[in-house]
């Protein structure tokens, strides 16, 4: 789905009342987020603007206080901050203490509230294309913060969660967290067959790289595959799969929705998903 500029909502003028959000992070010069955002605040007539700052590392708690001086409305954290904002929130919630990472900050009454929304952002993006996750069977290739989001919100949907990774005690931790098993990435063809949902959460796909995770022999037509990697979208793993006849998630859908559940928080109000997906996909066309 595309938008074009004639059929996109005009912002509203900045005025001084215009509230102001932003994300952090180091890179952040390529985020989607502006683009995310300020397609919500227009398309729900919000009188909200959204700026990237880049953060150098170390520098993630002096942001967070400078949410309170500046007086911003929602902060989003990339990386490498995930972590280290953690001890500026006044309060986190259970899923990102577990998780060790805050991706957004909301206002909670007079307090700073840091939060994950990766995890269920991936689920919501499963869910918006008919995916349902109670039974399910997964395959969760890699190990990383990514997958330790994705791996926690799969179990809290319902599935059962098979970690895999090229460190195979990373992929032991991760199951700790999601009382999943683990299991070598080198294992990942043979575990395909008794798993129905495959998610690649490495960086196998991104841009250049179109070495696949996994073999295409491994790939069936009963699967839903599933690829966190959103640039490019349609990675050789989701070409691999939609050659084999199974369902395949591009990682757009997770961006949107995690991002989605963000706007929801800081404005109270639901988030225009559909605009949000056509302007990331313009700005991804146009790079």
């Amino acid at each position: 789905m595309t938008m074009s500029s004639e059929s996109r909502p005009n912002p509203r003028p900045i005025s001084g009342r215009t509230k102001l959000a932003a994300v952090i992070g180091d890179p952040v010069e390529h985020s989607l987020s502006p683009t995310l955002y300020n397609a919500a605040f227009a398309a729900r007539g919000k009188d909200w603007r959204f700026v990237a700052f880049t953060v150098r590392r170390g520098g993630g708690g002096a942001a967070v206080e400078a949410m309170r001086t500046l007086g911003l409305w929602g902060l989003s954290v990339t990386m490498p901050h995930k972590e280290d904002v953690i001890a500026a929130c006044d309060r986190v919630t259970d899923r990102a203490l577990a998780l060790r990472s805050v991706n957004h900050i909301a206002w909670g009454d007079d307090e700073l509230v840091g939060d994950s929304t990766d995890g269920d952002g991936f689920v919501r993006s499963l869910r918006d294309v008919g995916v349902e996750l109670p039974g399910r069977n997964v395959l969760l290739l890699g190990a990383g913060g990514a997958a330790r989001s994705v791996a926690l919100a799969l179990t809290e949907g319902g599935a059962s969660v098979t970690c895999a990774a090229r460190r195979v005690e990373a992929a032991a931790s991760l199951a700790s967290l999601c009382h999943g098993s683990a299991a070598d990435l080198a294992d990942a063809a043979t575990l395909a067959a008794d798993h129905d949902l495959l998610v690649n959460a490495t960086p196998m796909g991104m841009n250049a790289d179109r070495t696949l995770v996994l073999p295409t022999t491994a790939i069936r037509a009963a699967h839903v595959v599933a690829d966190l990697v959103y640039s490019p979208l349609d990675t050789v793993l989701l070409g691999a799969a939609r050659a084999a006849g199974a369902q395949a998630v591009d990682g757009l859908g997770m961006l949107v929705h995690q991002a989605a559940l963000q706007f929801e928080s800081w404005t109270e109000s639901e988030a225009p998903v559909a605009a949000m997906r056509a302007a990331a996909e313009a700005e991804l066309a146009a790079r």
